[in-house]
């Protein structure tokens, strides 16, 4: 097996982790052989404006291997993001290079804001897009051909990909790793990384949990870690009260001036969510799914998925499970720039 080139572009200014992340995915990425000896499936590459070292926004410095004049034809090309890309002269140098190397590379992705240098490129317009959330609106603005949609960790659209910043490149290397060699290479290489979980890219950038974290500065902000290792387990009011050291009463009082709504509703949403994502991995049954994460029988688990999704689980599996010629995840909020 000949192992196929990944090259990462690498300037001055570029996100230090868009760059790490998806290089050790890629590299950790290995298959045995008929004889038992394993092989890397990726030979991956720094590709340099010149061939001088670059720093990122971290202060890291960077050796190229190669530079754009000395690239060997490649597979996949990623480009990460970073302030640097921004910048008027190197935007266009990258620009010019990517949309005359396009043409022979079978797959071209952005990392977080690399989609800037990607979309100048003209090969994104017409086509559904995403990027790091704080960064969709200014990209919709300054390129109006695309469909900026800013909720999915990452998008296919044709050949190419994107995806939101930083650890969601990671995402993004496992779903192409995944593509060319199976789900197991791809959840191999998820747990060398020591990953919590291998997500989906239509999974929100801004998750309920990071939310629930988010706005509670008290007892309150581990609760949800603790409550998502534990989805199969029996979590009453008298359980969460305990793990978080209230009573009852005041738990339950608390919980709901806090966020909004109950324990067990919550409870209920973030069973129904970690759900959706498992129902990603064709290899479980329905059944499966809803007592892994704590539904006493199927036929609940379906009633409470369709009430709040509109849809049923087998139904949203076969529209959304993650294979290589999945659709990407619709949205309701996509920036539009008529």
């Amino acid at each position: 097996m000949n192992p196929k080139y990944i090259g990462f572009l690498v300037f001055d200014g570029m996100n230090a982790l868009d760059l790490a992340g998806p290089m050790e995915a890629f590299t950790t990425a290995v298959i045995g052989d008929e004889n038992g000896v394993h092989q890397r499936c990726y030979e991956a590459l720094t590709i340099g404006l010149t061939n001088k070292p670059v720093a990122a926004e971290s202060g890291l410095v960077f050796k190229p291997h190669k530079t754009l004049k000395t690239a060997p034809v490649l597979d996949t090309l990623i480009i990460p993001g970073g302030h640097g890309l921004r910048r008027p002269g190197t935007n266009a140098k990258v620009a010019e290079w990517v949309k005359t190397k396009a043409a022979g590379i079978r797959r071209i992705a952005s990392v977080c804001t690399g989609i800037y240098a990607l979309a100048a490129t003209g090969l994104l317009d017409g086509r559904q897009v995403t990027t790091h959330w704080r960064f969709t609106r200014d990209v919709a603005q300054r390129f109006p051909s695309l469909r900026v949609n800013p909720d999915p960790l990452f998008l296919k659209d044709g050949t190419f990909y994107t995806s939101a910043g930083v650890t969601a490149g990671i995402d993004l290397s496992l779903a192409l790793i995944e593509e060319d060699y199976g789900p197991g290479v791809a959840l191999s290489v998820a747990r060398e990384l020591v990953m919590y979980l291998k997500r989906p890219g239509g999974q929100e950038q801004y998750s309920e949990p990071l939310q629930f974290q988010t706005q509670s500065a008290d007892r309150f902000a581990d609760l949800t870690a603790w409550m998502l290792g534990h989805l199969h387990e029996e979590m009453t009011v008298d359980v969460l009260a305990d793990k978080a050291f209230l009573c009852p009463r005041h738990f339950s009082r608390r919980f709901k001036e806090v966020f909004g709504t109950t324990p067990a509703a919550f409870v209920e949403g973030l069973r129904l969510n970690e759900a959706r994502r498992r129902l990603a991995l064709l290899n479980q049954s329905i059944e499966s799914v809803a007592a892994s994460v704590g539904f006493r029988s199927a036929d609940v688990f379906r009633r409470a998925f369709e009430r709040r999704f509109g849809v049923t689980p087998v139904g949203y599996r076969i529209r959304f499970a993650s294979h290589s010629k999945a659709k990407p995840y619709p949205s309701k909020n996509i920036w539009r720039n008529q």
